[in-house]
């Protein structure tokens, strides 16, 4: 008989944006009494940077563990957001089983699916936690038969499709085995004891040759990198000889200078570890995700782990604009460069590669969100840079040129799903699926080349006014569609000269479009200032002041007032971006400017592209 470490559960938790998972691993680590009575700990403890607090979001795969009755329970918290499934794949292949955490009210979503597809090809042993159980118009029963069709739709096998489910409230620290709101008690034992019942305990073989494969990177600057994975086979101990299978078939020796384990949020030091164990190991150079360690005398390595391919890049350029160097503290090609190497360190499904010029850099990733998140931190952090249009990546497939495609779904009340559904049909867009809840609000999935999708957020928010929830997920690379699919279709309006906007100079133009910029912002000739209510780009005078007279006015006592400006986050500004215009970003602002500024040059090079 098989030989099982009972002390040992391995899981994680998936889910789609939103449903609560960070939350609820907060409520089990306080159940269990991880933390100290006095230990002051922040909400969605694990969600440790500061984008990722602002914005609610898991970025990054972290792992924690908690001690329950006699058991040691490895977490692995996972990102619900596509941009960053290379790290939910790769952590499947850690754990024996999931929590599928699915809010109450919203169902099934496309990330649910995406996660769920991918726990299920590893045949791990699934738990669904139905969150948010209180909220108003919960709706757990038709929940449960919709993660079952789920379930079923993805081609779970019998075991997996008996799963148990606990009806949980996160955020009030409740939850039950019953889906009455009255029956939630302030306990998370329900999900503990399903936990020990139901995820198989890791299998000792500790008696054999060691088998450790990394399956994250962290970075430390005393340390150098750490690999942190799981303990496949055998047992490992600091001071030990061993080998690293390189993915390219290369074998490097080294000493393990350190080991690290989990408990609550922290990392310890540890002298050795087991099969079954997650840990961190530190003392290779140059170790990357789906290296194998093994003893020196049994080089074996375990299957290669698939990394998720980009499907979109950006150019980053240095900013040459006027106002370059006025805010940030890291501007040269120099401190660029290393910063993208940098992050080549931890983040495996990135790419940076050189272009004919030394001030430009081609980035590749796995969607907007992943880009413009890296672009953030490098804001945060001091730098300046200029970004330009983001392209999706063509890839050929067997002789055919292909491009990537995404599963979108749509919530949004009846009365505007006429003009979604142009509107994505105008970008090449399939319906593939259309269900009326029957309370007013109508659930509809397309299928849309990854390039119709950039800049639509902003259009979707104007046509369903901000009523519209839209959720995207990449589902393949399909042959490339014919002809123009998505793109901007204003132009817009450009300043003449450097200056500050001025109200008269603003008030001017309101007819003409929408406004970015407030009375006072300094502008430059070639800066993007508004976008125009037609489809060419107008050059405009923002800095224009009104003259005056002694000749009094028969209004003069109307005061002037401006209509409200648009603002554009990083991500709107990314997004509307067209060919011939670049995104300055510094830590203080982000511009928009035309990669021309010259009127007239910008003007004869426009006609010379015409003429090709």
């Amino acid at each position: 008989m098989t030989q099982v470490r009972e002390e040992i559960r391995n899981i994680a938790i998936i889910a789609h944006v939103d449903h609560g998972k960070t939350t609820l691993v907060d409520q089990l680590l306080h159940y269990s009494g991880t933390f100290r009575e006095n230990e002051q700990v922040d909400e969605r403890a694990m969600d440790s940077n500061d984008i990722e607090k602002e914005r609610g979001i898991t970025i990054l795969a972290k792992n924690t563990a908690i001690d329950y009755k006699d058991t040691h329970i490895n977490i692995l918290d996972t990102p619900g957001h596509a941009d960053f499934g290379g790290e939910v794949e790769r952590i499947m292949k850690m754990v024996d089983g999931v929590l599928l955490v699915v809010d109450a009210y919203e169902g099934c979503m496309p990330q649910t699916r995406f996660v769920l597809k991918k726990a299920l090809e590893q045949k791990l042993h699934p738990v669904v936690v139905l969150n948010k159980i209180d909220r108003p118009n919960a709706r757990p029963n038709e929940v449960v038969d919709e993660v079952l069709d789920l379930f079923i739709e993805l081609g779970a096998d019998d075991e997996q499709l008996e799963f148990p489910v606990v009806y949980a409230s996160a955020l009030n620290g409740t939850s039950s085995y019953e889906l009455e709101v009255e029956e939630q008690e302030e306990t998370m034992e329900p999900i503990f004891e399903t936990i020990l019942e139901n995820i198989p305990a890791p299998i000792d073989n500790r008696e054999e040759p060691l088998q450790f494969q990394v399956t994250l990177l962290d970075y430390n600057d005393y340390l150098g990198r750490i690999g942190v994975g799981r303990v496949f086979r055998g047992s490992i101990q600091v001071g030990q000889q061993v080998s690293l299978l390189k993915t390219d078939g290369s074998v490097k020796n080294f000493r393990v200078t350190k080991l690290f384990g989990f408990i609550g949020l922290k990392r310890v030091e540890i002298e050795q570890a087991q099969a079954g164990d997650i840990i961190a190991v530190a003392g290779m150079e140059d170790i990357n995700v789906g290296e194998t360690v093994c003893p020196t005398e049994n080089q074996e390595a375990l299957p290669i782990l698939r990394i998720d391919e980009p499907t979109l890049q950006m150019t980053f350029v240095v900013n040459n604009s006027p106002f370059a160097g006025k805010e940030g503290k890291y501007i040269t090609a120099r401190k660029i460069e290393e910063r993208l190497m940098t992050q080549l360190e931890t983040d495996v499904s990135l790419r940076v590669d050189p272009t004919d010029s030394p001030d430009a850099w081609i980035v590749s990733g796995r969607g907007e969100l992943h880009l413009s998140i890296l672009v953030e931190n490098m804001r945060r952090e001091g730098y300046e840079l200029q970004l330009s249009k983001p392209q999706v990546i063509i890839k050929e497939i067997d002789g055919v040129e292909c491009e990537p495609v995404e599963r979108v779904q749509i919530d949004v009340p009846e009365d505007y799903t006429g003009p979604v559904m142009e509107s994505l049909g105008a970008r090449k867009g399939e319906m593939i699926d259309m269900v009326n809840h029957g309370t007013g609000q109508v659930r509809m999935e397309f299928k849309v080349p990854s390039r119709g999708l950039i800049g639509y957020a902003t259009e979707f928010m104007t046509q369903t006014r901000g009523y519209g929830i839209i959720n995207h997920t990449f589902e393949e690379y399909a042959p490339v569609v014919k002809g123009q699919v998505g793109g901007r279709r204003e132009g817009v309006l450009v300043a003449l000269e450097n200056g500050k906007a001025s109200t008269y100079g603003i008030m001017n133009l309101e007819d003409r479009g929408v406004i970015f910029v407030e009375p006072g912002t300094e502008v430059y000739a070639g800066m993007i200032v508004g976008e125009h209510n037609r489809e060419n780009d107008l050059t405009v005078n923002i800095t224009k002041e009104k003259h005056l007279t002694n000749v009094r006015s028969a209004t003069k006592d109307q005061t002037a007032t401006i209509r409200k400006t648009r603002k554009l986050s990083l991500e709107e500004a990314i997004q509307y971006l067209d060919d011939d215009e670049y995104c300055e970003v510094t830590p203080d602002t982000i511009r928009l400017r035309k990669k021309i500024l010259n009127k007239n040059e910008r003007e004869k090079a426009a006609k010379k592209q015409k003429n090709q």
